[in-house]
């Protein structure tokens, strides 16, 4: 992937609690770097040849969006028009398992619409994501 001109960004239901914000945030940010080697750095030293692992080369701001938004976003990204798109979803259901085998298990039943978005993590073409998210704010 090209990091001139890709770009990533996480948008997070600000509405959820502080906690679930964050796990939320860290469960994207991971699923999405598994997604995107390439723009993971290599590892470095420090001064104490103490080794650092590389991190993304580019920003992620994680934005402030809420249930409704999200949904929005998350349909849109399903067409074909944004189907280049690297898309992770972290939603109710998931938050809700305690296993992996858990999670396939209820989702398999589980019809889209009846799923709750807690947050979603883009990544692609920096003038798509723009378009979707240029006027979403920051979340502090």
């Amino acid at each position: 992937m090209d990091e001139k001109n890709s770009k990533c960004v996480i948008i997070v239901d600000e509405e959820l609690p502080l906690g679930i914000i964050v796990n939320t945030s860290s469960i994207l940010g991971i699923t999405l770097g598994k997604h995107i080697p390439d723009l993971i750095g290599r590892d470095i030293q420090d001064d104490n040849n103490k080794n650092h692992l590389g991190i993304i080369k580019i920003p992620v701001p994680i934005l402030k969006g809420n249930k409704n938004m999200i949904r929005e976003l998350r349909e849109k990204l399903y067409t074909s028009d944004f189907e280049d798109i690297i898309t992770v979803d972290f939603s109710d259901v998931a938050q809700s398992c305690k296993t992996y085998d858990e999670f396939e298990k209820k989702l398999s039943k589980v019809h889209e619409k009846d799923m709750k978005y807690f947050g979603i993590a883009l990544c692609g073409n920096k003038k798509k994501i723009n378009k979707l998210t240029g006027n979403i704010p920051l979340l502090r």
